[in-house]
């Protein structure tokens, strides 16, 4: 980072900044592209699901369900981009050494987190458009376009703590452990935050922790997209951006220190 920052702030000039950090979401980009192994359970888990237990199943239970599953499957399926894409890529790339080559290269120090973010963010977005295609085309959600577009815009957006908390778990473990310890990570905080399974109907304990995580904020702020609660946005929003404030802080810190 210290070789990077002396270049950035040695004057480069803006376009070449500028196409800097367009090249590395581009490479980013053919990354995902060039590994379908990887994108395609990323953007399909979550679709599968919601198939399941959002349209087959959801007819069964109460009226509504379908849309309350809409939001928990596209919470769950936002989080996937985030820890995975980035989090193992960046333990995998710590490992092989590409880290440190891009260290000595003439480019921003941002431009390389960046581009997994925008990254993450389109395939965030692939994610909720997929879920929205099958929830309005086959479970017969109805959806007003503002709806639509908020819920887009919050798991696109929603995706960016999740970003943060793969990139700590990226700088903690090696690549080959990284997939591991991010389902630790995943897949219980996806049911602790009522994803799976609505909270009330979880033990009281469980529902008075589920506050701790984003998961939970995120998805409140997605049922309130499709007009399920009206419950007040702010607290969630100051929350996701406290949580992915801190989380780049000591992810940027560990970076520095110890590469």
């Amino acid at each position: 980072m210290n070789a990077i920052t002396t270049h950035a702030g040695g004057g480069m000039p803006r376009a070449r900044a500028f196409n800097a950090y367009l090249q590395e979401a581009r490479s980013e980009l053919l990354r995902y592209l060039r590994n379908p192994g990887f994108l395609l359970p990323v953007i399909l888990f979550p679709t599968v699901f919601y198939l399941m237990f959002g349209v087959v199943l959801a007819h069964a239970q109460a009226p509504g369900m379908a849309c309350y599953l809409l939001a928990s499957y596209a919470t769950f399926g936002v989080m996937s981009p985030g820890l995975f894409g980035f989090g193992v890529s960046l333990a995998m790339e710590r490992d092989n050494g590409l880290l440190t080559l891009k260290r000595a290269l003439p480019m921003p120090p941002a431009a390389y987190l960046l581009g997994k973010m925008v990254m993450a963010m389109i395939a965030a977005a692939l994610v909720v458009v997929l879920l929205l295609g099958l929830a309005v085309g086959v479970a017969g959600v109805v959806l007003t376009a503002r709806q639509a577009a908020a819920l887009l815009l919050a798991g696109t957006l929603g995706v960016l703590p999740f970003c943060a908390l793969g990139m700590l778990v990226g700088t903690l473990v090696k690549g080959q452990g990284a997939p591991g310890m991010l389902n630790l990570v995943y897949l219980p905080m996806s049911f602790l935050s009522g994803l799976w399974v609505p909270l009330q109907v979880l033990p009281a304990t469980l529902q008075h922790i589920a506050p701790a995580w984003p998961s939970y904020h995120l998805d409140q702020i997605a049922l309130r997209a499709l007009g399920v609660t009206q419950a007040p946005l702010l607290q969630h929003v100051l929350v996701l951006c406290g949580f992915t404030g801190v989380f780049l802080w000591l992810a940027a810190r560990r970076l520095r220190r110890h590469g």
